[in-house]
């Protein structure tokens, strides 16, 4: 189903709460993601907004693939909200990320 691992999730949930600090890391930590990972992150974040039910998952990604006509990176970090909509994605569909968030404490 997710084919990006939830802790590189994590990773760009931490560093998007660094804010104007973490920014350039935040963005050269999404394009060095592969096209899939990319695009799973993308789709978790939407369900994780409401744009997509967690059962819609399968479509969330398709879109994504499909609509990626800007570098995801800046997509993303333009989203508000981002790390929380990606906390609400993986909590949406299941994910306990428990384990990875102490790992980067």
């Amino acid at each position: 189903m997710i084919e990006i691992s939830p802790s590189k999730v994590v990773q760009v949930i931490f560093l998007s709460r660094e804010g104007p600090v973490g920014a350039a890391q935040l963005h050269a930590f999404i394009d060095g993601l592969n096209e899939d990972e990319q695009a799973h992150l993308t789709a978790i974040a939407w369900v994780g907004r409401g744009a997509f039910e967690p059962e819609d998952y399968a479509e969330a990604l398709a879109t994504a693939f499909a609509e990626a006509t800007t570098p995801t990176a800046d997509y993303l970090t333009g989203m508000p909200h981002l790390a929380e909509n990606l906390e609400s994605g993986l909590e949406a569909l299941g994910v306990d990320v428990t384990g990875e968030e102490e790992d980067l404490l």
